[in-house]
């Protein structure tokens, strides 16, 4: 590799919250989706703050491998489910981190992406409600669809295919949304809302194909860079570490700020930028093959982060080649691994 890959994970500036007071002390938190990339992450955040974590996951996309090293911390519980099925815990807090997130994943079962963002909401909702526990939603940027203003607030509607093939994951997490408001309103749940915009780092799945693990496993590989349609459209890259420091932040903020808040970089590339920056830092000799635009692809994703700023005083602080050489050694490791066993 042409630069150096082993330096230690970018420093994010983001305190990590302890257990905060909201009328009574919050021990026990549950992780749905938490064997996956992001919610792995969050599992180990949140212990490292104190608190008891149970983490469930369908292990459709997640894996146990993202969590092994916390099975033998005794504050920590995994247990094998699907949130389509309802379950009782005893909880204060529970983080609903559980679909599939990248395209691929989610267009291979679309009925059952939109039944876990809709089911498998509302049971984690009647849990919320059952328990008097917080609720944390992960939406998505997704939610604005291919959206026709740049950078995009809170308060943008969206321009969302209702048909389309993205729909089940677009759709699915604009009526989460609209259920767990609902259950605020009609049930007095707790409730908060971050939005997710495109998040990279360790422990994404190789075969994820979102465009940053695509893109590094390709260029490690000395395979073709492929970019669907012209490359010009913009995406905004958030390191792990930051967005899950941003996660912390609205779960410990006051219970007015129930959001929906933009979680994400507002440092904008195109996916062309980002293909050339990623054949740099590895030294690959991959070229870039353009295929067929997806359908509905967003042509410019770019968050306003004013709000989060204002709410909870965050911002990312990872510089993009900061976090690419963290994630690009991550995958330089486990594509070696992966020959070795192979």
């Amino acid at each position: 590799m042409k630069e150096n890959a082993t330096s230690p994970r970018p420093a994010t500036g983001n305190v990590i919250a302890f257990p905060p007071e909201r009328g009574r002390h919050i021990q026990r938190v549950l992780v749905a989706g938490g064997a996956g990339f992001l919610g792995s992450h969050l599992c180990d955040t949140l212990l490292k703050a104190q608190y008891h974590v149970t983490c469930i996951d369908n292990l459709a996309t997640g894996r146990l491998e993202n969590i092994k090293p916390l099975l033998d911390n005794p504050q920590f519980t995994f247990r094998h489910h699907d949130i389509r099925t309802s379950l009782a815990l005893k909880v204060d807090a529970i983080f609903n981190f559980a679909c599939p997130a990248s395209p691929p994943a989610y267009q291979a079962d679309p009925v059952g992406t939109m039944m876990t963002n809709v089911i498998g909401t509302r049971n984690l909702l009647e849990l919320a409600r059952r328990r008097k526990a917080v609720f944390v939603q992960a939406s998505t940027s997704e939610v604005y669809g291919d959206p026709l203003v740049s950078p995009q607030k809170e308060d943008y509607l969206g321009n969302v295919s209702t048909t389309g093939p993205r729909a089940c994951y677009d759709e699915g997490k604009r009526s989460a949304e609209t259920l767990i408001f609902d259950y605020a309103r009609q049930y007095g749940v707790g409730v908060k809302v971050g939005r997710i915009f495109n998040t990279y780092g360790p422990r994404m799945r190789p075969d994820d194909g979102r465009v940053v693990s695509n893109f590094i496993v390709q260029a490690l590989r000395n395979a073709p860079i492929t970019i669907y349609g012209s490359g010009s459209q913009t995406r905004s890259f958030c390191y792990v570490d930051d967005l899950i420091g941003g996660f912390m932040r609205l779960f410990s903020a006051d219970d007015a700020v129930t959001g929906p808040i933009n979680l994400g970089n507002p440092a904008e590339f195109t996916v062309l930028e980002l293909a050339d920056m990623i054949v740099s830092m590895t030294g690959s000799k991959s070229h870039i093959v353009h295929l067929p635009a997806a359908i509905d692809d967003p042509q410019q994703r770019r968050p306003d982060i004013t709000r989060a700023g204002e709410q909870l005083g965050w911002r990312p602080h990872v510089d993009v080649r900061d976090g690419l050489l963290a994630t690009i050694a991550y995958f330089d490791a486990a594509l070696r691994h992966q020959a070795v066993g192979d």
